[in-house]
């Protein structure tokens, strides 16, 4: 079904992630769609107290929606009736599943980088658009160098060490800007784990390691399936954060993977400034939720319509928009 359908291949749809989200979360489910004796479709959900529903890992699954066969129609309410939840809140839905189409509040785009063409073809394009950027990250590759030693790059490490300093890396960023530290709960750590013992064909946990002077300064952790890979997890050593090491590493990556079969990187959606130099396009995902009471569809529409509203205006001013980004650093993020 994710072969048929470009918009459900993502790795978060896979049946991989679902049942390691199962392994370390009570209320992980997996609804199956048939027709008579076919299986149409597939889907992942958590539920919550209070008969609330929610992507299977929330928080942690940057990509939502039914795994289908082509041509597959099905009723929202009665999907969520059969699953016995009153609601599912998404805030990654991909695109064609129109029956949640009329539950979506807003939509974002997602950042992505296409190598359908080759890494190549892909820094030619980058080049002709931000020409300033590829002679700024072969300087810093150069002072990186000088300063440290020889780099080399592992597009898949299978050293645990290395994936653990990744953890520790980014849990130092989670500290230093204020947002809660995604590694202080164990099952998560246990759930990375598991997800990088997985090593087949179809799916896969990726670590990629760019080292100085046999040294790791900078790692990534993704989801790879197939021809996609999931910017997930990326980090570096801050000793040589003025060399943009994260960035560097991130371009070797692209250009490694794309020789093993990668021809799309999704940078999960966002506006941070390196996503807008290296995308190629965007793709669009939507936030929302779907109900099985009308009124209670009405009242999330408007609340969510409001709260769009604030953002907005938010972000029309830089100071303001710090101030409410600190604030709300525990309990969610103006974006």
């Amino acid at each position: 079904m994710q072969r048929e359908t470009a918009s459900l291949a993502s790795p978060f749809l896979c049946p991989e992630f679902a049942i390691g989200i199962d392994r370390f979360r009570a209320g992980a489910r997996v609804a199956v769609l048939a027709d008579g004796p076919r299986i149409t479709g597939f889907f992942p959900f958590e539920r919550r107290r209070f008969g609330i529903g929610v992507p299977i890992g929330a928080g942690l699954n940057d990509c939502h929606g039914l795994i289908h066969a082509p041509g597959t129609e099905w009723d929202a309410a009665e999907l969520l009736r059969a699953c016995k939840i009153a609601s599912w809140e998404f805030d990654h839905l991909v695109e064609d599943q129109r029956p949640f189409d009329r539950y979506r509040t807003t939509t974002a785009p997602t950042p992505v980088i296409d190598l359908s063409d080759g890494y190549a073809a892909y820094w030619e394009k980058l080049q002709k658009k931000s020409p300033q950027f590829g002679k700024d990250i072969a300087r810093k590759v150069r002072k990186l160098e000088r300063e440290t030693g020889e780099l080399d790059f592992i597009v898949d490490s299978r050293n645990m060490s290395e994936l653990r300093a990744l953890m520790n890396w980014k849990s130092l960023q989670y500290q230093r800007t204020g947002w809660p530290d995604v590694f202080d709960r164990p099952w998560i750590v246990d759930f990375m784990d598991y997800l990088f013992g997985i090593h087949s064909d179809t799916f896969s946990g990726l670590l990629s390691v760019l080292y100085a002077a046999g040294v790791p300064v900078a790692a990534h952790f993704g989801l790879r399936a197939g021809p996609v890979l999931a910017d997930w997890f990326p980090a570096y050593d801050t000793r040589f954060g003025k060399q943009s090491p994260g960035l560097i590493q991130f371009l070797r990556m692209a250009e490694e993977t794309a020789d093993l079969g990668v021809r799309l990187i999704d940078m999960g959606k966002g506006d941070q400034r390196h996503k807008e130099t290296l995308k190629s396009h965007d793709l669009v995902v939507a936030e929302g939720v779907v109900t099985r009471g009308q009124l209670a569809a009405s009242a999330h529409r408007a609340g969510s319509a409001l709260a769009s509203q604030a953002r907005q205006k938010i972000k029309q001013y830089p100071l303001l928009f710090r101030a409410a980004d600190r604030l709300l650093r525990h309990f969610g993020r103006v974006a």
